[in-house]
């Protein structure tokens, strides 16, 4: 083809097809947007950060006004509510124990056991109108996460993570930031499933170091780069040999984003960086442990978005609730939801309002969720059940209608009556605002496409600006 050219001739000729064959090869990686046939709507957001609050929140308690329930504290409640194999009897309606104000530009009613979020209400969108189907904390929490009350399946930001990718190569698509406690369900919530591995949550917790076994063990990195070029070079040499296989192809990629985390975590978790102003937004100068480590990670949550992490989530610690989350309150209502209020509430806030400051907000959809509500009914004053027919989310950002209240349940908050969501709706919605078709987001298992909300969902038109 070139006759009798040089070698340096043929290098001149050929150059230019040098640069577009990296060009490609930047390209398909998906840290640089390499976006799936999914994405069929503009997106109006860019990243998601998830604040999940599992136990079970009462809506009633929170952003659900009931004054029917003032009226009917005390006396007995005669509808049905099982526990286990057998009806219970003797419950009587229970008041809120909060009052409720209307608060902002918009009027939205949010009670006092959230001042800090109360202050942001123009700038949410309130979902009262949510169903769950399943009063049962593991189940219910892989409902909220997966789109399915079995484990195996992906969750929420796997998909997120699956279909954009992180926009950082250097960090990954989906992360998870935790106190040390783990919500029922365990963690599936926050699976990979069946699709790649790595695009599983990447576990960052708040307490010393934030990434365990990332460290180099060499204080040389040539010496480190050439232990793990070898580790690599054996991996692929086996992979050579199975033909295929997702563990080794995902532990081939998992040594190489893990090398990268070594050099650019540490700066992007630094705090040094920010104001004492900043830092005192997120509540770090709090007295009380829980609070100070939940801001913290409220703060991280936004440093690693502003990073190009496209997924987060954060986790409450669990303190009052016990092995069944932290919201759980049968009994000491009170002391249980004051004090995880205390624990979350300001960190929430802040991170609404400094996304809000820097011009974030506009590209980063922050949820708010829980995995179902309580009863307004129990056997005791100071306490409530499972309530999987009722119960509240609310979400900030870019493509919602901010400060209003969507849905609506009964008087007594018994049932959502008004524009009923269910989960799989709120991941639709989710998904659209990313500017992915949740009907298209697929991938191909046990022989069929299988999506996150699988044949259930409808977008949320009523929330979308």
């Amino acid at each position: 083809m070139f006759g009798k050219l040089s070698r340096r001739e043929v290098l001149a000729r050929a150059s230019t097809g040098f640069g577009l064959t990296s060009l490609a090869a930047l390209m398909a990686d998906r840290s640089y947007g390499a976006v799936t046939d999914a994405a069929r709507f503009p997106a109006k957001v860019k990243n998601v950060i998830f604040c999940f609050m599992p136990g079970g929140v009462s809506h009633i308690d929170t952003f659900d006004p009931k004054p029917k329930l003032a009226e009917l504290d005390g006396k007995p409640f005669d509808g049905f509510y099982q526990v286990g194999a057998k009806q219970e009897t003797n419950r009587k309606w229970v008041k809120s124990p909060w009052s409720f104000a209307q608060h902002g530009k918009s009027g939205l009613w949010v009670s006092e056991l959230f001042p800090h979020v109360a202050e942001c209400v123009d700038d949410i969108t309130v979902i009262r109108s949510m169903v769950s189907g399943f009063p049962l904390h593991p189940r219910a929490n892989l409902l909220m996460h997966t789109g399915r009350t079995l484990g195996g399946y992906p969750s929420l930001g796997s998909w997120v993570n699956y279909a954009l990718g992180s926009e950082n190569m250097n960090l990954p698509g989906y992360v998870l930031l935790h106190g040390g406690a783990v919500p029922p369900g365990g963690l599936e919530n926050f699976s990979n499933g069946f699709l790649p591995a790595p695009y599983q949550a990447t576990s960052m917790q708040a307490e010393g170091n934030p990434v365990v076994n990332i460290q180099p063990g060499d204080k040389d990195p040539a010496v480190q780069r050439a232990k793990l070029d070898t580790i690599l070079l054996q991996d692929k040499q086996f992979l050579s040999s199975l033909g295929s296989s997702d563990a080794v192809e995902g532990a081939i990629q998992n040594y190489e984003m893990a090398y990268r985390m070594q050099s650019v975590v540490p700066d992007v978790l630094n705090l040094d960086k920010e104001t004492e102003a900043t830092k005192k937004l997120y509540g770090l100068d709090a007295t009380e442990k829980n609070k100070r480590l939940y801001g913290l990670q409220c703060l991280r949550a936004r440093r690693l978005v502003e990073s190009g992490v496209r997924f987060v989530e954060i986790t409450c610690p669990e303190v009052y609730g016990g092995d069944n989350g932290t919201w759980d309150q049968h009994s000491e209502l009170r002391k249980g939801h004051e004090g995880n209020a205390q624990m979350t509430d300001q960190g929430v806030a802040a991170l609404v309002k400094d996304l809000k400051s820097r011009g974030m907000l506009k590209d980063t959809l922050v949820v708010w969720a829980t995995e179902f509500g309580r009863t307004p009914h129990a056997p005791k004053p100071d306490g409530r059940d499972h309530h999987e027919t009722a119960f509240t989310v609310w979400m900030a950002g870019g493509g919602l209608k901010p400060g209003i209240a969507f849905g609506a349940t009964d008087e007594t908050g018994m049932k959502s009556v008004e524009n009923v969501c269910e989960v799989y709706d709120l991941h639709a919605t989710i998904l659209r605002l990313l500017g992915l078709d949740h009907k298209k987001l697929t991938y191909k298992f046990g022989g069929r496409d299988v999506s996150l909300t699988d044949v259930h969902g409808k977008v949320v038109e009523g929330v979308l600006g």
